[in-house]
């Protein structure tokens, strides 16, 4: 059987916790950050985990992680 490809774009975006699970980083924390709360921008310092329906997906592009 062949080798399956990465895909190198979701992987550079996910990474996968040691429970197999997916984290990304929150959106909203690129620019603009003058007029957003301190609270607001720590809070998007913290990673997020993937929802289920979503993880399915990521397992068919990142066949290796």
């Amino acid at each position: 059987m062949p080798k399956l490809k990465t895909n190198k774009s979701v992987h550079k975006r996910f990474r996968t916790t040691k429970t197999g699970k997916f984290k990304k980083m929150r959106a909203g924390k690129r620019h603009l950050l003058q007029s957003k709360s301190s609270k607001r921008k720590r809070h998007l310092r913290e990673n997020d985990l993937v929802s289920g329906s979503m993880e399915k997906q990521l397992r068919r592009l990142l066949p290796y992680a």
